[in-house]
């Protein structure tokens, strides 16, 4: 296992992941790296927490003093009753992707939102302000994007193979955001969407592609030919939408840069210090880390 440092001691902090799997997560590498460049004693680990073990998990937070903990598929949406309190937005999203531990006291934040619209800015040069965006996935990440994406103005379009989730999120982002564009389309449609809705951005934030052999989400040819950005959530491989995206010469964004972005938030509110984005960057480059 890395640790932040060369060795750990006895006043060695740590950080942790939860979720189920997280045996391809990439969160170590760059967290590790970061404490180390920023010279703190402190290490970050991922653990495998079913659900059911999620509670003992948080509760381990304060029991052993952790700097706080990052969360991941399920946890994101069933987190919230476990913790003392939540950021506004977190509250409003029902998501939480972070725990920072004030001295004993939980507090839940949500970064995947800024995250993204750190990367998409970064990657593709796109300000979501007056963009149509067709969101996929309104999950724990899929309704932080939600929120964040209304809140920069964009024009929303929800898509989730539940339609209910969709509605449902549509009409909690119009009670924040009554002078939003939030509409609703049927998963089944969704290419279709496309071009009659004139999407400008895409976003799969489903966990559709995280598995070889997972059935795609367009069929070849359905993406347009240009005025189209890309995004897929996941990182730890291309995926076939992705793929699709750069055989039609589209912009793509995938989830690596979120994945840091929202990183180093989770780092700030844990550290309290700057983080050292070049160095958690650095971590993630290609030949210092296998990708499946």
């Amino acid at each position: 296992m890395n640790s932040g440092r060369s060795g750990a001691d006895s006043r060695t902090r740590l950080a942790a992941l939860f979720g189920h799997p997280v045996g391809h997560s990439l969160s170590p590498v760059f967290q590790n790296a970061a404490f180390r460049q920023a010279g703190l004693n402190a290490v970050y680990l991922a653990f495998d927490v079913g659900p059911e073990r999620l509670p003992a998990a948080l509760a381990a937070v304060r029991g052993l003093d952790l700097l706080g903990a990052n969360l991941t598929i399920p946890h994101k949406e069933r987190a919230g009753v476990c913790l003392d309190e939540l950021s506004r937005l977190a509250e409003r999203t029902g998501s939480v992707n972070t725990v920072v531990n004030r001295d004993g006291r939980l507090r839940g934040e949500t970064t995947d939102g800024s995250g993204f619209l750190r990367a998409l800015e970064e990657t593709a040069g796109v300000n979501p302000a007056g963009r149509r965006v067709l969101l996929l996935g309104t999950g724990g990440a899929g309704r932080a994007l939600a929120f964040a994406l209304a809140e920069a103005g964009a024009e929303l379009w929800l898509v989730n193979r539940t339609a209910g989730r969709a509605e449902r999120l549509a009409g909690e982002l119009a009670r924040f955001h009554p002078a939003g564009r939030i509409n609703v389309g049927a998963f089944e449609t969704r290419a279709a969407l496309l071009e009659r809705a004139g999407i400008e951005v895409l976003v799969n934030a489903t966990s559709v592609g995280l598995k070889p052999g997972d059935p795609p989400l367009f069929a070849a040819g359905e993406l347009p030919g240009a005025g189209l950005t890309v995004c897929d959530l996941i990182y730890h491989r291309e995926t076939d939408l992705l793929k699709a995206a750069a055989a039609r010469g589209l912009k793509r964004v995938d989830g690596l840069g979120m994945l840091v972005h929202q990183g180093a938030i989770s780092f700030e509110l844990w550290t309290g210090r700057p983080a050292p984005l070049a160095a958690m960057f650095e971590a993630l480059s290609p030949g210092r880390v296998k990708k499946t």
